[in-house]
């Protein structure tokens, strides 16, 4: 990080030292000796970060963020990372840019492509660059340095959005990059982007002991994993992918939760009565089910 007396110096073959303006060597009594010019120093308080990471030590290993106002009053997020923090805001791209006065550059080609769809009636002829691809990227990995940090502070919402924002960017490379190359480099990453996508949406649920509903999104993410391994002809890949182990786990942990049926617990130790051959239980057990399903509470 540059002090404010590096970041103002001007270039080395510009360079002159401080008083250079007053021409000395002109005066009669100028001393002859070459004289070392002094360096002022320009103290900045302000621009050293280190006060605000006093007390807060980075961890190997550990993903420490907290939110923050900012001196603007708005709401910010700061990760701690191992030579200082990162500093990203919670609403539009992370970095506060507008690309093309758009909220991302994602947003901009999106606006171009349905430019081109109205013009031409279609999207056939539209692609993008190489160098197009790259950007789009690099802006992604600050989405998700912030969706991380979200998800962290239990923000599920923002990881909702920013996670299904850059499925958007996988989309757009795989559909209209130029090269093979662009096409497919991010798509490598749908799996990770679909389970925190998916765990996110859920816990929103979970959260509201809405555990049907979380139950359901959690299928639909398996199904589109399942779905992204069948498209690359990689099916037994599903069962080995990290990222369907940990939603299966999230799953049965909702499980747990759910309200104990009670035909299935029925049903669950007339089976067992069955198999020990204690018929009389077994034929009670049977009239107490038939008993529940006529009148289900």
């Amino acid at each position: 990080m540059r002090d404010e007396q590096s970041a103002s110096q001007p270039a080395p073959d510009e360079q002159k030292p401080p008083g250079a303006a007053a021409d000395h060597s002109a005066r009669p009594d100028a001393d002859a000796r070459p004289r070392r010019p002094r360096r002022s120093v320009v103290l900045a308080p302000a621009k050293d970060i280190s006060p605000v990471l006093k007390g807060w030590d980075y961890e190997n290993g550990t993903l420490n963020v907290r939110k923050i106002t900012g001196i603007d009053g708005e709401p910010k997020l700061q990760m701690r990372v191992s030579l200082g923090l990162l500093q990203m805001e919670l609403n539009g791209r992370p970095d506060g840019q507008r690309p093309h006065g758009c909220e991302s550059l994602l947003e901009y080609f999106e606006r171009q492509l349905s430019d081109h769809q109205e013009r031409t009636g279609n999207d056939r002829g539209f692609r993008l660059t190489a160098p197009q691809c790259e950007s789009l990227r690099e802006e992604a990995a600050m989405y998700y340095q912030r969706y991380l940090s979200l998800f962290v502070l239990g923000e599920f919402d923002g990881v909702v959005s920013d996670t299904a924002r850059n499925l958007r960017v996988l989309d757009m490379c795989g559909n209209y990059a130029a090269t093979e190359q662009d096409r497919l480099i991010l798509e490598q990453y749908r799996p990770y982007l679909v389970m925190m996508h998916t765990r996110a949406a859920a816990s929103i649920d979970f959260q509201a002991k809405r555990y049907a509903a979380a139950l359901r999104i959690i299928d639909n993410g398996l199904r589109e994993i399942r779905d992204f391994f069948n498209r690359f002809g990689q099916e037994g890949a599903f069962g080995q992918c990290s990222e369907v182990k940990v939603l299966k786990q999230f799953a049965r942990d909702i499980r747990r939760r759910l309200p104990v049926d009670p035909v299935q617990k029925l049903q669950r130790r007339l089976d067992r009565a069955v198999k020990e051959e204690r018929y009389e239980d077994a034929a009670r057990l049977r009239d107490e089910i038939a008993e529940l399903k006529k009148h289900p509470a």
